[in-house]
């Protein structure tokens, strides 16, 4: 049902019965020192694409690679500690994976996940006039690389990690929703990236507004210090002929390599007040950032206001 064609989060099988399988991996080097922390991190980010499908997770396989001459396996038990706390928070079995001998550590997971097939939020179903929202604020990367270059102070270090470890289950509730029309975890290609995936696959374009983009907390600090993730400017090579030109500081933001950040969400304009009721009454964070408008402009797909 879901393949490759649109850049969607998982891959989807129709199983005939009004049911759906979703089907993920992800794994990545650790990006925090702490190896509990690495599982808990990198597990989140991979049961993401679940829950950015609207499904539900049932279960998960281990991916790792580790450097036994370099790193104890205590080590890597404490990743797969990490990883089986965030498997017990979603509700699912961390039920056996594969290991290999390698140069570097690299750890994640493949995940299984379910749905009503008609619940499942595709990366073309996005309409015109669709209000954008985001579950999480951006400057992970930034952040992260702060962290790796031994700059970042001890509070701020804090709440990354615990934005990065907090699982999206909100998208699993948001599929509920008929107002709901499509659903993406910001990660690697940064908001603007991701965002530019649901324009082409939708066929349309999109409007940010950067004031009422949300950062994490002291991003401005990081930004000035210049901790910036390669993936960021890579980023931004890579698809800047797709959106209007930006300031600077735009482009930090918007362009900035996420790991495991928050859903990016599109509703009916007409129907969102009953959606972000909702999101109200549950406290979780839901930002309005901007809105998707019909294609006028095939080539800029993205302005940023």
């Amino acid at each position: 049902m879901v393949g490759n064609d649109k850049r969607d989060d998982a891959a989807v099988f129709d199983l005939g019965d009004g049911k759906s399988i979703i089907s993920t991996t992800d794994f990545f080097t650790p990006i925090v020192d702490d190896p509990y922390d690495f599982g808990r991190i990198a597990s989140v980010n991979a049961i993401s694409d679940i829950y950015a499908m609207g499904g539900k997770p049932i279960m998960a396989l281990a991916v790792l690679g580790w450097p036994v001459s370099k790193l104890p396996l205590e080590v890597a038990r404490k990743v797969i500690e990490g990883a089986r706390a965030v498997c017990d928070e979603a509700g699912i079995a961390l039920s056996g994976g594969h290991s290999i001998e390698i140069g570097d550590p690299v750890f994640g997971l493949a995940v299984t996940g379910v749905i009503d097939t008609n619940k499942v939020k595709e990366n073309s179903g996005a309409k015109a006039g669709d209000k954008l929202f985001l579950t999480k604020p951006l400057g992970i990367g930034i952040l992260a690389t702060a962290e790796k270059q031994g700059k970042i102070e001890e509070k701020h270090r804090q709440a990354n990690i615990k934005w990065m470890s907090t699982l999206n289950k909100v998208g699993q509730e948001l599929s509920n929703f008929d107002a709901v029309t499509t659903i993406t975890d910001v990660t690697g290609f940064g908001l603007v990236g991701h965002l530019i995936e649901i324009c082409e696959a939708s066929e349309l374009n999109a409007v940010i507004d950067f004031d009422k983009v949300p950062c994490i907390e002291g991003l401005d600090k990081y930004i000035e210090m210049k901790t910036f993730p390669g993936g960021l400017f890579k980023n931004f090579k890579s698809y800047k002929a797709q959106i209007c030109d930006i300031t600077d500081m735009q482009k930090y933001v918007l362009c900035d390599a996420q790991t495991s950040g928050g859903l990016l969400v599109a509703v009916n304009s007409q129907n969102s007040q009953e959606v972000v009721d909702y999101m109200k009454r549950i406290e979780h964070p839901f930002y309005e950032i901007g809105v998707m408008e019909a294609q006028n402009d095939k080539e800029k797909l993205i302005k940023v206001v």
